[in-house]
């Protein structure tokens, strides 16, 4: 009886949903990323692996609406201010790495035989690197913020930018490709059509689509601002493909024109779950899509294009990266970070194949060049720290702490020791500085603070920065291994002297204590404090009735601090984590001269089911 049951395929759907959630989680655990998840729980589940689906371009249709999504994210995040700021990296040096990149290896494909339209497609797509790959590997080194992670940034910014107008490119290659006739025989026709509609969504947006989202917004119905952002997605999409044009084009647009809008987090919001669950099935639907039989049958081809362009790419980047004064290292490593092909490529390839300039063959043999690219450089990175020596950073300009001897020594500069240090300068303290960032010391000097370079974690260090001849030594670095091991040295060392440190946790105050630092505070303790008192204030709450609640707080993590360490700091990582009993609640409602709320008693003591861990 339940096979007669009509009704969607659900089988199709959880074994999708399925592969993701195994295959995903794998491989970002490797530090392989979530888009080669994606792409090879494709692969197994499609018709060249376990034969869950026979027709993966069925779904590949459908899930291409999650790349029309993601560009329209990205076009909610380039503002234009945000543009003219970046103009410098974005157009400077990423323009010029991806058209050295483009043109080299579209000479690649012309030099080995194949026509300048094909040539161009393959060696645009592998110009777009991956951004999943790259991102990922910065956040993981926590050099997202420095200067050649922003560089790379920079870059990757643009190469999203360019997939735009190389997507538009391929459309208007089609009568190229498909009749070999010159430039001259283009469809004149077309093109007006396709500028046509650009502009047309541009007045559009610019004068309806802020009008639309605030009228909306008065309704306060937020099912109909989720739809009116899809209609807005989808809409964009299909004039542009009515047009001719991309789809993706028309989503970009759509978002770069509601970028400075006062709905755009709202829409974004809205938009990125869709986006995400699509983008994913699109990576799945490509993974299906890999023609193992091609691969197999030219595999020597693959693995040469594979190496040729990984090799032509690098070293455009590092002649490039050179060009724009990096230094060898940092150039040798975005050179082998970035020279992989990213996801963008599937987009361009499959476009390319929709209309005529690549066909199945040379489409599964381009995406196989990308995947096998992505799962190399992973290798190609660990093999790179191995090769490479640990750069030292350059001192010039720098000096070195040695022989200081103000009366009161800060290491680390960074926001916390810059606040620390500023009533001690005001009072006339003599103060010396120590840091082991060049940037910031750098930045520093540009505001007229004398900073020295020194690594606080090293006794000779200490010693030369006249740690044992000040009366107090301010401990402002903000890795909890690290504060400890100064605070060890010093105390070890200097016993005398005055240790005050920053702490990072709870955790990092019992181990800073037990090392015997005359004083610690937690990095957001008090400001956690003033800002809950602050907020009881706004809700009605007298001023001195609100000091005083504070007050008590105080008293009893102080008091918490003291159980905890008399039963050890194991205890109190016990405490932590909800193992050990909780001596008395963390807060409790205080009756004294103002009683508090019925509301404020009955919230307060369910904090004593928790501990911070701040």
């Amino acid at each position: 009886m339940a096979a007669e049951l009509h009704g969607p395929d659900l089988l199709s759907a959880v074994v999708l949903l399925g592969a993701g959630v195994v295959a995903v989680p794998v491989f970002k655990r490797l530090g392989l990323g979530s888009v080669l998840g994606y792409l090879a729980a494709g692969l197994v589940i499609g018709p060249f692996g376990l034969k869950f689906f026979s027709d993966p371009q069925t779904i590949l249709h459908v899930a291409e609406l999650g790349v029309v999504m993601f560009l329209f994210i990205i076009g909610l995040e380039m503002q234009p201010s945000r543009l003219w700021g970046l103009r410098k990296e974005i157009f400077g040096l990423g323009a010029l790495q991806v058209g050295v990149c483009a043109l080299l290896l579209t000479g690649v494909g012309i030099a080995t035989g194949f026509p300048v339209a094909i040539s161009f497609v393959a060696g645009a797509g592998f110009v777009l690197t991956s951004t999943a790959i790259v991102m990922q590997l910065l956040e993981e080194r926590g050099e997202i913020s420095s200067t050649k992670g922003q560089r790379m940034v920079s870059i990757l910014l643009l190469e999203d930018l360019a997939i735009v107008p190389l997507l538009a490119l391929v459309a208007f290659l089609a009568p190229i490709a498909a009749t070999d006739a010159p430039p001259s025989g283009l469809r004149w026709m077309d093109i007006g059509i396709g500028v046509g509609a650009v502009v047309g969504l541009i007045v559009a947006g610019r004068y309806l689509l802020n009008p639309l989202f605030r009228f909306l917004a008065q309704s306060r119905a937020r099912e109909v601002m989720t739809a009116a952002a899809l209609l807005v997605v989808l809409g964009a999409a299909l004039v542009m493909q009515v047009s001719g044009l991309s789809m993706a084009m028309g989503a970009f647009l759509a978002g770069v024109l509601l970028s400075e809008s006062t709905f755009r987090h709202q829409l974004e919001a809205d938009v990125e779950p869709f986006r995400g669950i699509l983008l994913g099935l699109f990576f799945l639907a490509v993974g299906m899509s890999l023609d193992l039989s091609v691969v197999t049958a030219n595999w020597r081809s693959v693995l040469f294009y594979v190496a040729a362009f990984m090799v032509v790419k690098g070293i455009a980047i590092y002649i490039v990266a050179r060009l724009m004064r990096s230094s060898h290292t940092e150039a040798l490593e975005r050179a082998v970070v970035m020279a992989q092909g990213g996801e963008f490529a599937f987009v361009l390839y499959s476009t390319a194949t929709s209309v005529g300039i690549l066909d199945g063959r040379a489409n599964a043999m381009l995406t196989a060049i990308i995947i096998i690219s992505m799962v190399l450089t992973p290798i190609a990175i660990i093999g790179l720290r191995y090769i490479l020596p640990r750069e030292k950073q350059s001192l010039d300009g720098v000096d070195v702490a040695e022989g200081l001897s103000g009366s009161v020594l800060v290491i680390g500069f960074g926001r916390f020791g810059q606040i620390a240090s500023q009533p001690l300068l005001m009072r006339g303290v003599d103060v010396s500085i120590i840091d082991n960032d060049i940037e910031m010391i750098q930045a520093a000097a540009e505001f007229g603070f004398k900073v020295y370079y020194g690594d606080g974690t090293r006794l000779d260090i200490l010693h030369a920065a006249g740690a044992g001849r000040a009366q107090a030594v301010l401990i402002c670095v903000d890795k909890p291994d690290t504060i400890l091991a100064i605070a060890e040295h010093i105390k070890a060392e200097y016993p005398l002297v005055q240790v005050y440190a920053r702490s990072f946790d709870r955790g990092n105050t019992l181990a800073l204590i037990k090392a015997g630092v005359e004083y610690q505070i937690r990095e957001t303790f008090e400001s956690a404090l003033s800002f809950g008192e602050n907020t009881l204030i706004g809700l009605g709450v007298a001023p001195e009735e609100a000091a005083e609640i504070i007050g008590d707080v105080r008293q009893r993590d102080a008091e918490r601090l003291d159980l905890q360490l008399a039963g050890g700091i194991h205890a109190g990582n016990d405490l932590m984590k909800g193992n050990a009993p909780v001596p008395g609640p963390l807060v409790k409602p205080r009756q004294s001269g103002r009683a508090l709320s019925e509301e404020t008693a009955r919230v307060l003591p369910a904090a004593q089911t928790a501990d911070s861990a701040n």
